[in-house]
């Protein structure tokens, strides 16, 4: 049972502020969910918290100093020649500690000094992330998830995309690091896969620490909410579980506004107060030293005072505003604002398949028919491995299929986001395969692609530099300028963080034209309103109304 304290971490990369002071305390049983906008530094935090990557400033304390910590990247990263033992042991933390008791096993045989606590700290490592028995626990653990449990040997570049998304949940069910840290653990798993994420995780007795998108995920898995701030990339924590900080956020913001109002409001009475009173006092004296009518020295001596005391209240007006607490502006952060218009309908009957037949080695998928009508909403479901990216590509017409054909109606202009990400051409400069994928000129390219976070810096970088994130961001700028009238979208929440997702929530359910949607993203699919459900399931489809 082991803590992990985060003391005031601060880290540059070259000029640029990445964390700013984050300090947070994870004990055992605690579930952190660390959110911010994408870019906030959310997984160089988590980097630091494994020890990977050294901060400039504070520190990360391990209690004790023997636990292990071990972080599972969002990126599947298969290796080639990679068996799928080698990927689990691995990623479970199994591998190195294997290496680390075959070094000291060594360096106790050659009399190397102070080899025998070294073995014995590798040891006691080895023994703690289930080394010694993951060749028994894997073939059950891959059985659970419908992978071959005999298949330890096979290579991991043999699997489809679906059946990497399970092996890296495995690798989640079989690591027993004292602190886990997860980065986009949900992506590409189906609803089963989630399932069991979820009960594992909210089942073990360890801390975690866990960057996600999903919501219905956090909702059920946090317990604590770890907010990176945007602008000083400072830490705020929330206690009681996501919902309650999404209310607690909320309640922040405007505490935070009421004050700042509350001070600019007095800082302005005052500061308006002192220039009144200033312009009162000059023209006071101006009177003062004109000669009166009279020549009364007493009057023009009372007017001289007067004007000293109303300069005197300008000065103490000065002096109060100056005392005032500051209180600083609420910043506001960048948001995507995305509104997804379609240049002119389509005709009423827009796209399908007519016996389509998709083979892949052994896997064989169809035959498919399906007739999109114009306004239909339609939502892909079924588990890792069914055939769903399949029979998208097939409808965007990326895969020939075996048999049958795919036609696309009159007037009919697609808008697509694949899992790859391929809207923008790869290693291309980004403005120029924008621009070459989207037919609009420099200035209106830089214009959109800057309303969706990327600026003059990133469109001259090669797509191929881009993260996950900036490429969605980037298919979702090309959506907008094609102004598609059927979008056909496979998992395109992957890679956003929680408010670009609202925001493309509240545009798929604005949004008037033909749908097509395969998502794991619960709240997504109740927001667009599905007016038909595609099953796909071991290589079958079945179209039904919800």
């Amino acid at each position: 049972m082991s803590t992990l304290v985060v003391r005031d971490v601060q880290l540059h990369l070259g000029p640029q502020l990445v964390l700013g002071g984050i300090s947070v305390t994870v004990a055992p049983g605690d579930r952190f969910a660390v959110v911010g906008p994408n870019g906030v530094g959310k997984t160089t935090l988590l980097r630091v918290m494994e020890g990977t990557l050294a901060a400039d400033g504070g520190g990360v304390e391990r209690q004790p100093a023997a636990a292990t910590v071990g972080l599972l990247p969002q990126e599947r990263d298969a290796r080639p020649g990679e068996t799928l033992e080698g990927y689990l042991a691995r990623r479970s933390g199994v591998a190195d500690a294997d290496a680390e008791l075959v070094a000291a096993t060594t360096a106790l045989a050659d009399g190397v000094k102070g080899a025998d606590d070294r073995y014995a700290l590798a040891l006691d490592r080895y023994l703690a992330l289930g080394a010694a028995d993951l060749d028994v626990r894997a073939p059950a653990v891959l059985a659970d998830l419908d992978l071959p449990p005999d298949g330890l040997a096979d290579p991991v570049l043999s699997l489809s995309g679906g059946q990497l998304a399970r092996l890296a949940l495995a690798s989640v069910l079989l690591a027993k690091f004292d602190v886990l840290l997860l980065d986009e653990p949900t992506n590409d798993l189906d609803l089963a896969g989630l399932a069991q994420l979820e009960e594992f995780l909210t089942s073990r007795p360890g801390a975690l620490v866990v960057v996600s998108h999903d919501r219905a995920f956090l909702d059920r898995v946090a317990t604590d909410v770890l907010e990176i701030d945007e602008f000083s990339r400072t830490g705020q924590v929330y206690g009681g579980g996501f919902a309650t900080y999404l209310e607690e956020r909320e309640r922040a913001h405007a505490r935070a506004q009421e004050a700042y109002d509350t001070y600019a409001g007095q800082r302005d009475s005052l500061l308006e107060q002192a220039r009144r009173k200033q312009e009162w006092a000059r023209s006071g004296a101006t009177r003062a030293h004109r000669r009166p009518a009279d020549n009364d020295k007493n009057s023009k001596h009372f007017h001289v005072q007067k004007s000293q005391a109303t300069g005197a209240g300008a000065a103490r007006a000065l002096r109060a505003a100056e005392r005032l607490e500051t209180v600083e502006e609420p910043r506001t952060p960048w948001e995507l604002r995305l509104r997804l218009d379609q240049k002119a309908r389509s005709g009423t009957r827009v796209a399908g398949l007519s016996g389509v037949v998709v083979e892949r080695g052994n896997f064989r998928l169809g035959p498919v028919d399906l007739d999109l009508r114009y306004a239909d909403r339609v939502v892909v479901v079924g588990p890792n491995g069914a055939g769903k990216s399949s029979l998208i590509g097939v409808l965007l017409g990326r895969l020939t299929p075996s048999a049958g054909e795919r036609w696309v109606g009159h007037g009919v202009v697609l808008g697509e986001i694949d899992q790859v990400r391929r809207g923008v051409a790869a290693d291309v400069e980004l403005l120029e395969a924008f621009r070459r994928s989207s037919g609009q000129d420099e200035t209106e390219a830089r214009t959109l692609l800057a309303k969706f976070g990327l600026g003059a810096d990133d469109v001259v970088r090669p797509t191929g530099s881009l993260s996950p994130g900036e490429r969605t961001r980037a298919d979702l700028a090309l959506l907008v300028a094609r102004q598609a009238n059927l979008l056909v979208l496979d998992e395109p929440t992957n890679h956003l963080d929680l408010p670009a997702v609202e925001q493309l929530e509240q545009a798929l359910a604005a949004y008037d034209g033909t749908l097509v949607l395969a998502s794991h993203d619960r709240k997504l699919v109740e927001a667009v309103r599905p007016t038909h459900i595609l099953h796909v399931r071991d290589g079958q489809v079945r179209l039904e109304r919800p």
